[in-house]
């Protein structure tokens, strides 16, 4: 270090050096519930089994904690306020978006007088409504503008101003990334508690009923009838008034305060719907059946008076003596149940539900619906610890029921209440067979919270929080889950639960009658040896000695269902039995005669072979008094006595007892049992054979029984394996380290342990039952390393009370051999090792001729001899340090025999080992940890704290660890998940080494990883996958900068990362570092080399954005969170907040500069896909559209517009080298330009300057590039954007969020820091971990993942858009910073020429997206510093940039915010003054800033005029005050400039008032464009503009013409400047496209002088502009439909191309043809065009639209309402909706007869209309539809003015319309210029009609495929019965007679004709119908073919009958008459047919 200069070496010293030590460990007492922890009594000595489990429950937790995170933890203090209220230090940006949002009431368009407009368009017209500019007031100026200080001192200036005030840490004001890539968050497991499952809270208000005469007894309890089971204990009731109670005074010695509870806690684990509360309700015993006493009940009110009185005084009287004499005894009396489904209200959804289920009761909900618990379904996984908390709170609900059901002394079991449940669940009908009682019944059920206090637990221990005060407290009423529950115990429990359930005395003498049965539980057979252990019921003592249970009247095989509950003493002898004592009870008094009689006795030894009983018994029942010593035998199998035993029914059993445990210390599972009594028959002083079970097990077979124990301890069950987990691996750890002494042996468990853990780690983690988290670890398991699991102790001893020799002796006998007889455990072991030696997967001995691998670890030579056993170590072995240590030298080290075991461990066993290596990496730190504390050997290096051989087996472990990993993704792709599991518990091996180990050893192990992955693995993504997720972990380790040796600047750093630092001093000669800085910015072998862990992530991260293969755009995104992670601990690690350690760090991350620029051609280009409409158009993952954001080269090169000049204005097109690698998503791209960004923030400015001016301009231009992306990316998307946020995104659940949060939180290092400080406030308190509202700050804009956007407050939304303001303020003030730093390194290195555009282009860009006032002020700043110092070259060179840069300015001179305006003036008159003084160029600034404004007003409909007008004022301003310019023209030409843009403006106001009208606004845009025919640069703005609105409003083809006529003007100018002869010849060229185009042409050579400065200067003016126009046109046209004018578009488009040769452009035009082309043959006829309407406009109130027609185009199947609809409301607006109406006919309109204040719009549906010889030329679909001028409409009417009449009277009126231009045009309504009219008398509409109906009937015979239901349509309205009369009735009006007039005989004929065809056709289409019926139609053919022949009967005279004068001859003819005739009329007939057609 002392090679360090001082900076360094404090920088160092700051960031915490190396700490030597950072594991510190820590005991933290465990929480306890209760006030006291749950013990055994007092006084006892307990067993050793039982010492240990509660040895285990109340031991301390022993957790390993990183000291380091101290180090953020003391400065989060400070932190967490602020960062709390992060957002209340930022200052709030403003955005001109937003302030737009508030509306500004200067644009709020409100109904107007709609102004025509004048026809002749010449520009006086238009801009008559100016007003003087001159009569404004200017905004303020700057003063300083035009001071004349010099390039430098102005560049200083700016800087200065942008570096005050900037936000430190970037990347806090980035949205966190998205949690799933976070595998270096390991969670903290949950701390081991009881297990508590959801709680409700039951209170009891009241019980009585309809008569109070005697006291009642509750006892409640849940059932679930699905599983037929008890699921909770009784808790007992008494809800007594005092008068009552005081009956059984004699009866009651005390009342202890627990049991007069009257509210419990019930816990359910599995929430089910078939769950009821019962309620029993019991009496005191009395004569009679149940039935007679409840008798009165049914009958009697307390209300009544008179003899109802007397009876009640009478039955309470009655009562008090049965109390009195009877107190003890009780009867069933009555029951209730209550469904608890709505309270457990699971998935399913809110059925209402009547509370009280049935009872006639009335619920009086809280809230009727009860919807009490919703709690989350828990699927088959079973509860464990963390699936515990699921219930969210329910509205408290009382419930009042009214209605008991009467017990039934017969049917009083568990198994008869389940069936009453059953059929009560199903109906009613339980009410009309069990009798009810009358009475009420409240309770309040709620959910238990979750300090409840002054509460006790089953063992009636007071919990924490315990008042003093109360007066009746709550119980815990313990739960008997229906289904195992996987917790550990972490309590002292230990009770015993009996039930007595029938007993069979039904051949016994008369006197058993009322029995009842009295049981005790007893510690020897004298009867005072009655233990008061039992827990009394309510309003009596806490613990009593007896119980009895109820009696049933006359019964003699009674049912029970008592619960007797019993609290076990800890020490149980073989003396200890329940006792069952059997009694009559005499109910009536009678002289002398006891209460009781005594009827037998049974009992049942606690205890059977030491193990305890429990389960089902059916005992014999014994007459007389018991044998002495009967209770070591059980009664089934008592020797005989004499005298012999009276049994009942002989020996036989006739009592039912079930017994069942509830305990934390009898294991109930024989496996277990084994194992603890013999692991203690080891640990303390026992006499030889013991008893186990029924055998005996001597010394000598001690060792082989306790082997199979171990082996058999997986054969256990899972439930009571996982409860009594924490005690069987303390136990099985404790062998494998302890060596052991058996009958003079030392015998080793060591490897039996080993893989008897490893067999129940492997079970744990197979139970679908247990959870695990997100790493895939086993919960249980990771909280038992996390708190438990402590080193075993070889010397622990327990000292027995009262026996002190004892721990002497065990002393003793555990060191009394030396190292010598840990003799081998047998050959297997030794086989093993060898085996794995030879293994050459395990490469033991490390290459050492690695020269890198020499510098880093310099270890000893490793010794490896193959029979190694597991040893002890010795004080002098290779540790001389230890000697000092007073340590018995013969123990072995748990570390060291845990690697050992694992690294001989082989087949199954080695393969769960390494399938679970986390649990054995985690166990191994956690031990290490320890022995590091035990050995106090921080003086000592890291090198020699560990032994050499423990080092190899590590080597050894990771590298078979790594080529299981390598082996397994090789394997299926179901592996690859375990695969990546193994990795990341390597990593965390490894990084946890880091603290422990010497760091030059484990680096090397993660060397050897990698190089070994890479051998194995062939494919790409998978092999960077999984070493990315290594390193992250790696990475994220507290000191992972000192790891990295940050503080070495690559001028002076060692060649290796050895703990010595190196020779070379940093104060080196400048030159050399110079040339060293470019290097700092490649990922350099020597950076690798220094920087070990960063080189490892760089060298990943370019190889991955490098790769192309498939599935890597996961890999990549991998790779960039992982470095975006990293950057953001350090942003957010106050170690780091000081700048020059932040520079430091900066230089540590160079390389990654160049690995970005390397990967930008892949980068997703925000500029182009429009990401604003969310991810890739539908929220898919980034996967799906790896190629969406791709960069189309062709649109960017048609929109820049300029494919042939030299400099590409596309944004990639750069790298001319195209690699085709994946396109990165818009997430990776982002995050990585946000590190990009962040690097350039924070490295050294003056490096970063001095690396510019090195680097050549290729490099340089790529560089701007990426910062043009950049800017697009970071663009602020403002508040309203979260509504459009993609919801397909990943919508986790609330609460899984929370969880992991939670565990972020107390995650380690930098990374917790981060996550702690990037929450958002809620609330101070812990508990908040949970709190539902919490939500993670995700950024509101379209990258981040579907937002909850419903339940974000006003508040948070501000919050948010708050800190996003300030990330793209901040970002693009660093984007301006860099190029600042471009500007001066290039002008500093005279290359300034082609950099200048690509700085220009950035600015440009950057002004176009929506930027905060701050980064403005700064960017105009920059600009006019720019135009001062390249005034020259901007103007000469850049001309497009400059044209670009107008319109931007101009665009914010119309902001509303005054600060953005009075900076854009500022700029836009320096940029004109120096265009003048420059080179005189002001002609053409003047043409762009024109441009800019003309097409400004056409784009931006929300733009506002009055500031643009106060802008042009302020200008004038500064014209007139600039001294240095008024004796130029200057100022003149710059009010002439101003006052032309004024009256643009006034076009604007114009185009403001047709906001609403599409056509009108187009008709004005149009004329505006028409005004510019002498401007070209201004009639093509003009024109796109008109593109865009229509593109707006989806009129496709429109835009397109709009482009098509922009293009002819630029062929115009082409033709004119140069004659090449691929162009086209002007506007003629166009004209297949168009007809309308030649209006193009209009512009003649003496008006236009290309050759003038500034004239036609735009950038489409050009070959390339051309072909741009041409192809936007295409697409357009190809969007609307046009396929056949996309051929004409491109015909004049390939020529250009040709001449280019321009092939990749020629590819992609012919492919597009030939979709086209595709297009017409697919979709031909179905396209769909236009409909046309001709509207006509009437009233003065129209102005000049007064009597104007017009053609509107309507999108297709447009109906005639909607269009109305559409105008009539429009102008309704305008005049006031009763001033509008429509006309709703066809007829022409007289004017005279119209209200003069009322606004007509008649509107009627027209046709296209073409002449016949038009008909020829136009043959297809598309020709019909295209290139419309001619449009018909037909209006009926009569002679007297109706619209319809008869036939005979019914005249029709043809109105041919001519338009001014053809459809389709630039606009969508046409001006009509002529109308002709034509008449059609009745006959001739006949015809018409006539010849209709006959080519319907042809076309439907003659279509192929045949269509039979149209046919029969056709055929139907032909000569179906109920239209006979259509053509009959034409027939009998027109043909019957022949017509007087002569004039119309040849009508007469025509139409005569017309029917004989019509006739005939109708017989073919009979035929045709005929052969395509099915069978059921031929009645319906018969029917057709009837009218057929009708028809054909009644026309027949009229087809036949002939005018004679038609059919003279003309000449007289030789041959006979009958002949000429035939031939005319054949003649004729042909005629007619072929007009028909």
């Amino acid at each position: 270090m002392t090679r360090l200069n001082n900076l360094d070496a404090e920088l160092v010293q700051e960031l915490g050096d190396f700490p030597e030590d950072d594991l510190d460990i820590v005991f933290t007492p465990k929480e306890c519930r209760t006030l006291q922890p749950s013990v055994p009594e007092d006084g006892v000595e307990l067993d050793s089994h039982v010492r240990d489990c509660v040895q285990t429950y109340i031991r301390e937790w022993l957790i390993v904690n990183r000291k380091n995170q101290g180090h953020s933890d003391t400065c989060s203090l400070k932190n967490k306020g602020s960062r709390k209220d992060f957002h209340k230090t930022l200052q709030k940006q403003t955005f001109e978006s937003e302030t737009l949002d508030s509306g500004d009431a200067n644009f709020q368009v409100g109904p107007q007088h709609v102004h025509a407009l004048p026809e002749e368009a010449s520009r006086t017209t238009l801009a008559s409504s100016d007003f003087d500019l001159h009569s404004l007031q200017p905004d303020p100026r700057l003063e300083n503008l035009l001071w004349h200080i010099s390039a430098k001192e102005f560049e200083r200036q700016n800087e200065e101003a942008r570096r005050t005030n900037r936000h430190a840490e970037l990347l806090a004001l980035y949205p966190p990334l998205d949690e799933e890539d976070a595998v270096e968050i390991r969670p903290v497991p949950d701390c081991p508690k009881e297990h508590l499952g959801n709680r409700i809270l039951v209170k009891l208000q009241t019980l009585k009923f309809d008569i109070e005469i005697e006291p009642l007894f509750a006892c409640i309890a849940l059932y679930d009838i699905k599983e037929r089971k008890k699921i909770s204990e009784n808790f007992h009731c008494d809800l007594n008034p005092d008068s009552l109670r005081g009956f059984l005074r004699s009866h009651t010695p005390s009342i202890d305060v627990s049991t007069q509870a009257r509210s419990a806690v019930f816990s359910v684990t599995y929430p089910l719907s078939d769950i009821y509360l019962v309620i029993k309700v019991e009496k005191v015993l009395q004569q009679g059946e149940i039935g007679d006493c409840a008798e009165p009940y049914m009958v009697l009110k307390e209300s009544e008076a008179g003899k109802t009185k007397e009876k009640i005084e009478k039955l309470k009287a009655q009562a008090e003596s049965f109390c009195q004499r009877l107190g003890k005894y009780r009867m069933p009396f009555a029951w209730v149940p209550i469904s608890l489904t709505n309270f457990f209200n699971l998935s399913t959804p809110e059925r209402e539900i009547p509370e009280a289920e049935g009872l006639n009761g009335k619920g009086s909900s809280s809230d009727k619906r009860a919807t009490l618990l919703q709690v989350r379904r828990l699927s088959e996984r079973s509860l464990s610890s963390e699936d515990s908390y699921t219930v969210s709170n329910f509205k408290t609900s009382s419930l009042t029921l009214s209605t008991f059901f009467k017990q039934e002394g017969d049917r009083l079991s568990d198994e008869d209440l389940f069936k009453f449940l059953a059929d009560f669940k199903r109906s009613s009908s339980l009410q009309r067979r069990i009798k009810t009682l009358p009475g009420t019944l409240k309770l309040e059920i709620s959910p238990a919270p979750e300090n409840l206090g002054y509460c006790l637990t089953p063992e009636l221990l007071p919990v924490k929080p315990f008042p003093e005060n109360r007066n009746r407290p709550h119980k815990e009423i313990l739960e008997f889950p229906i289904r195992e529950v996987y917790v550990p115990h972490t309590i002292y429990r230990n009770l015993l639960y009996v039930y007595p359930q029938r007993l069979n005395f039904a051949n016994r003498p008369p006197s058993a009658r009322n029995i009842t049965i009295k049981i005790q539980f007893m510690c020897s057979e004298d009867p005072s040896c009655a233990m008061p252990v039992i827990f009394g019921k309510s309003s009596g003592p806490e613990f009593v000695q007896e119980i009895y249970t109820a009696v049933t009247y006359h019964n003699k095989s009674p049912d029970f269902y008592e619960e007797v509950k019993i609290k076990l003493p800890a020490k149980l002898t073989e003396k200890h039995h329940l006792l069952f004592t059997f009694y009559h009870i005499s109910c009536q008094p009678k002289q002398g005669a006891s209460v009781e009689t005594l009827l037998g006795f049974s009992w049942l030894p606690i205890l059977l072979n030491d193990r305890l009983q429990t389960g089902h018994y059916c005992l014999p029942v014994a007459l007389d008094k018991l044998p002495f010593h009967y209770s070591i035998h059980s009664p089934e199998k008592v020797p005989s006595q004499t005298p012999p035993i009276k049994w009942v029914e002989g020996h036989k059993g006739v009592f039912n007892v079930e017994v069942q445990a509830v305990s934390s210390v009898h294991t109930q599972d024989n496996h277990l049992e084994k194992f603890f009594t013999l692991c203690h028959s080891l640990e303390s002083q026992v006499t030889f054979p013991i008893r186990l079970m029924d055998q005996k097990i001597t010394e000598a077979t001690l060792e082989h029984e306790l082997k199979l124990s171990i082996i058999c301890l997986n054969s256990s069950r899972l439930e009571p394996l996982v409860l009594f987990l924490h005690l069987v691996l303390d136990k099985l750890f404790q062998l494998a380290v302890q060596p052991m002494v058996i009958a003079g042996q030392t015998a080793n468990f060591s490897q039996f342990a080993f893989e008897s853990v490893v067999a129940i780690v492997n079970s744990l983690h197979n139970s679908k039952d247990l959870s695990k988290d997100q790493h895939g670890r086993n919960c249980i398991l990771a909280s038992y390393v996390y708190y438990v699991f402590c080193l075993p102790d070889p010397q622990r001893e327990v000292v027995k009370p009262g026996a002190g020799s004892s721990a002497i002796l065990t002393e003793s006998r555990y060191y009394t051999f030396g190292r010598t007889s840990a003799v081998s455990v047998g050959s297997k072991l030794l086989q093993s090792r060898v085996i794995s030696c030879s293994n050459p997967d395990i490469t033991v001995t490390q290459a050492a001729n690695d020269e890198e691998v020499k510098n880093i670890v310099s270890s000893k030579p490793m010794d490896h001899s193959s029979s190694r056993m597991s040893f002890y170590v010795e004080g002098t072995n290779d540790m001389p340090s230890i000697c000092a240590n007073p340590r018995p030298s013969n123990k072995k080290h748990f570390h060291e025999e845990l690697a050992l075991q694992m690294v001989v461990s082989t087949g199954m066993v080695r393969e769960s080992v390494f399938k679970y290596a986390w649990f054995f990496f985690e166990l191994l730190i956690k031990s290490m940890a320890q022995y590091v504390h035990n050995i106090e050997k921080q003086d000592n290096p890291r090198r020699s704290r560990f032994s050499d051989r423990f080092k190899d087996d590590i080597t050894t472990i990771v590298s078979v660890v790594t080529s299981e990993i390598a082996a397994l993704l090789v394997k299926l792709q179901k592996e690859s998940e375990q695969a990546e599991k193994m990795n990341i518990s390597l990593a965390f091996f490894l990084y946890d080494l880091l603290s422990l180990m010497d760091r030059g050893f484990v680096f090397n192990l993660i060397k050897h990883y990698c190089n070994q992955l890479s051998n194995k693995l062939n494919s790409l993504s998978t092999l960077i996958s999984m070493r990315l997720e290594f390193l992250r972990i790696l990475c994220s380790h507290e000191h992972y900068l000192n790891l990295n040796l940050f503080f070495m600047t690559s001028a002076s750093a060692p060649a290796s990362p050895s703990p010595s630092l190196s020779s070379q001093n940093s104060s080196s000669c400048s030159s050399f570092q110079d040339q060293k800085i470019a290097g700092m910015f490649d990922l350099s072998a020597e950076y690798r080399q220094q920087h070990f862990l960063t080189g490892l992530l760089f060298t990943e991260l370019a190889a991955a954005l490098d790769a192309d293969s498939k599935g890597i755009s996961k890999v990549q995104r991998k790779a960039v969170t992982a470095i975006l992670s990293l950057l953001s601990s350090h942003d957010l690690d106050p170690r780091c907040s000081k700048k020059e350690v932040k520079i430091k760090i900066a230089a540590l991350y160079l390389p990654l500069v160049g690995i970005i620029l390397d990967s930008l051609p892949q980068l997703h280009d925000f500029t182009i896909s429009d990401v604003r409409s969310g991810k890739g158009r539908g929220g898919s993952p980034e996967e799906e559209q790896e190629s969406a954001g791709a960069i189309n080269q062709n649109m960017a090169l048609a929109i820049a517009g300029n494919q042939f000049s030299l400099r590409s204005s596309g944004v990639v097109l750069v790298c001319p080298s195209y690699r085709q690698s994946a396109t990165l998503g818009p997430d990776t791209t982002r995050n990585l330009l946000i590190c990009f960004l962040w690097i350039m923030k924070n490295a050294d400015q003056n490096l970063i300057q001095k690396w510019i001016a090195d680097l050549p301009s290729m490099q340089l231009n790529m560089i701007l590039d990426l910062l043009f992306i950049c800017v697009s990316c970071f663009e602020y998307k403002g508040k309203q954007s979260s509504d459009k946020v993609s919801t397909q995104a990943l919508q986790k659940s609330r609460d899984v969020k929370a969880r992991l949060e939670e565990a972020l939180l107390r995650g380690e290092g930098a990374r917790g820091e981060m996550m702690k400080r990037c929450r958002i406030p809620t609330g101070n308190d812990r508990s908040a971990g949970l709190n539902e509202n919490l939500r993670w700050r995700k950024e509101q804009t379209h990258w981040r993942q579907a937002n909850e956007r419903q339940d974000k407050t006003k508040a948070e939304l501000d919050q948010e858009a708050l800190i996003s303001g300030n990330l793209a303020t901040e970002a693009n003030l660093i984007i301006l910073d860099m190029q600042e730093n471009i500007i001066q390194a290039s002008f500093a290195a005279e290359c300034r020429d082609n950099l200048l555009g690509g700085v220009l282009k950035v600015l440009v860009n950057s002004l176009g997206c929506d930027q905060s006032t701050t980064y403005l002020t700064h960017c105009f700043a920059t600009l006019r510093a720019l135009i001062a110092k390249f005034g020259d070259f901007l103007f000469e060179e850049e001309v497009e940039q400059c044209a670009d840069l107008c319109q931007r300015v101009l665009h914010h001179c119309s902001s509303s915010i005054d600060i953005t305006r009075t900076q854009a003036c500022a700029t836009l008159y320096l940029l004109m003054r120096y265009s003048f003084s420059s080179t005189s160029n002001f002609a053409r600034v003047k043409m762009q800033v024109t441009m800019s404004l003309a097409s400004l007003v056409g784009k931006s409909p929300e733009f506002n005029e009055e500031f643009l007008r106060r802008s042009l004022r302020t200008i004038l301003a500064y014209a007139e005050e600039d001294v240095d310019m008024q004796t130029t023209s200057f100022p003149i030409q710059v009010e002439e400039l101003l006052c032309n843009l004024n009256s643009i403006l006034s076009d604007t106001v114009k185009m403001r008032e047709f906001q609403e009208d599409p056509e009108m606004l187009m008709d004005l845009m149009y004329r505006i464009a028409k005004g510019y025919q002498t401007s070209p640069d201004l009639r093509l703005t003009w024109l796109q503009n008109m593109a865009e609105k229509h593109t707006k409003r989806k009129c496709y083809t429109e835009a397109a013409m709009c482009l098509v006529h922009a293009a002819a003007l630029v062929a115009e100018y082409l033709s004119m400047l140069e004659d090449r002869n691929y162009l086209p010849v002007g506007s003629v060229s166009f004209q297949n496209i168009s007809s309308n185009v030649l209006e193009e042409s209009a512009v003649s050579d003496d008006v236009l002088s290309p050759d003038e400065d500034g004239i036609c200067s735009g950038r489409y003016f050009s070959e390339s502009g051309l072909v741009g126009l041409l192809e936007q046109a295409a697409e357009l046209f190809s969007t609307g439909g046009l396929y056949e004018t996309v051929n004409e578009v491109y015909k004049i488009v390939i020529p250009i191309l040709e001449a280019h040769r321009d092939f990749r452009k020629l590819t992609l035009t012919h492919s597009k043809l030939q979709k086209a082309f595709d297009s017409i043959i697919n979709k031909g006829q179905k396209r769909m065009f236009g409909t046309y309407f001709r509207v006509g406009f009437y009233g003065s109130k129209f102005g000049d639209l007064d009597e104007q027609e017009f053609v509107y185009k309507e999108p297709a199947i447009t109906k005639l309402p909607e269009i109305s609809h559409r105008l009539e409301g429009f102008y309704g607006q305008c005049f006031g909706e009763d001033a509008v109406e429509v006309i709703k006919d066809s007829a022409p309109v007289d004017k005279r007869k119209l209200d003069p204040n009322k606004a007509y719009i008649q509107i009627t549906f027209v046709e296209p209309y073409f002449d016949e010889y038009e008909m020829k030329e136009r043959v297809t679909y598309f020709e019909k539809n295209f290139s419309l001028c001619r449009f018909m409409y037909t209006t009926p009417f009569t002679m007297d003015g109706r619209p319809r009449g008869e036939l005979s009277e019914q005249y029709k009126r043809n109105t041919i319309l001519t338009t001014m231009h053809a459809f389709p045009y630039i606009k969508t309504r046409i001006n009509v210029i002529q109308k002709e009219e034509f008449i059609l008398t009745p006959i001739e509409v006949a015809i018409e009609d006539m010849r209709k109906k006959t080519q319907e009937l042809t076309a439907a015979t003659s279509q192929e495929p045949p269509d039979a239901k149209m046919l029969q349509m056709v055929l139907q309205g032909s000569v179906g019965a109920t239209v006979n009369q259509g053509p009959l009735e034409v027939a009998q009006v027109f043909l019957a007679e022949i017509p007087a007039d002569p004039k119309l005989y040849r009508h007469h004929n025509k139409l005569r004709l017309c029917f004989k065809e019509f006739i005939m056709r109708c017989g073919e289409a009979v035929e045709k119908n005929k052969r395509l019926i099915t069978a059921d139609q031929r009645e319906y053919q018969q029917e057709l073919r009837k009218n057929y022949g009708k028809l054909k009967e009644n026309l027949r005279p009229m087809i036949e009958r002939k005018i004679p004068e038609l059919y003279k001859p003309v000449v007289k003819v030789h041959s006979t008459r009958e002949s000429f005739r035939n031939h005319s009329f054949r003649k004729y007939d042909a005629q007619a047919s072929s007009q028909s057609t």
